[in-house]
């Protein structure tokens, strides 16, 4: 037994609800792509905090996965109508084969060797080096997998700056990979922050998965500490916004990472962190860069 995955286009004011539409009436799936990808048209959608972006692409690509069986056309009549769409899109079908989904996922995702010594292994893979520092990490809801270039460059700079018993902030920790590293390199005591309670309990399960003592706090439960290293890897727009906070978590004399950056941002993030702390390009890779500094010792926590 398959499925038939239906494809059909959407303006940027109707795709979301569209989507959810095709949901309500039947789909067993559905996604919203940008209709331009693969071309010079194609926009990318970072949807990071505090930024302000337009709802989507001005034409979007709806991916719907349905039963064999299903009243295709009805299903999309009865989405469009809805929506209130003056009228109901063109779309096509494909026949999809049934296979095993989840040892297809898996199969995309392999070991990435961060470093002579730093390892990120999913959970269904033997570690390439036992005697390596593996981080134990699978792919999921929260962000931060070790395969994005700015989180690469954090996990660097960790290596090359945590001591044993220092203390450390992941601030927007995502996945907890950072704070999980960290804690493995030997920082002690470990916390992370997130906005998202979901990336919280993502964060302390794979703590838990790797054996390290970390706490995962969300926005109801702030935290308050001063640390020795405070890495931040989120965009550059809250990073802005949030500047005040994350110094403010820096001990004097601590060390402070920020990554998120595209290689344009880091003079104005340095101008902005001047206020408190100065900052240098620690390193750069694939047009992103990693930020860091020392906090003067003449300043308060």
């Amino acid at each position: 037994m398959g499925w038939l995955s239906v494809t059909l286009e959407a303006d940027c004011a109707h795709a979301e609800g569209l989507a959810d539409a095709l949901m309500e009436a039947g789909a067993l799936s559905a996604t919203i792509e940008d209709a331009a990808a693969g071309t010079a048209e194609e926009k990318p959608q970072f949807g990071e905090p505090g930024a302000i972006t337009t709802p989507g692409w001005d034409r979007s690509r709806i991916v719907a996965l349905f039963e064999p069986d299903a009243d295709i056309a009805d299903a999309i009549a009865i989405a469009a109508a809805a929506c209130k769409m003056s009228e109901v899109p063109a779309f096509t079908t494909e026949a999809v084969a049934e296979q095993n989904w989840v040892q297809l996922t898996q199969s995309q995702f392999d070991p990435i060797r961060v470093s002579e010594r730093l390892w990120i292994v999913p959970s269904w893979h033997d570690a390439p080096d036992p005697d390596a520092v593996n981080l134990i990490l699978d792919p999921g809801m929260a962000f931060g997998t070790g395969s994005h270039p700015t989180t690469r460059l954090c996990l660097e700079w960790l290596e090359r700056s945590v001591r044993p018993g220092e203390s450390l902030l992941d601030y927007g920790c995502g996945s907890g990979i950072l704070a999980i590293a960290g804690a493995r390199l030997g920082a002690c005591p470990v916390d992370g922050v997130d906005i998202d309670p979901q990336a919280v309990l993502a964060a302390e399960a794979n703590a838990q998965r790797n054996n390290v003592s970390a706490r995962f706090f969300d926005s109801t439960r702030p935290v308050s500490a001063c640390y020795d290293r405070v890495v931040a890897n989120i965009l550059s727009n809250p990073l802005k916004v949030l500047a005040p906070a994350i110094c403010g978590h820096v001990r004097a004399g601590g060390e402070l990472a920020l990554s998120g950056i595209l290689a344009e941002q880091a003079e104005e993030l340095m101008a902005i962190y001047s206020e408190w702390i100065p900052l240098h390009v620690a390193d750069s890779r694939e047009g992103w860069v990693c930020l860091s500094g020392r906090k003067p010792e003449s300043c308060a926590c």
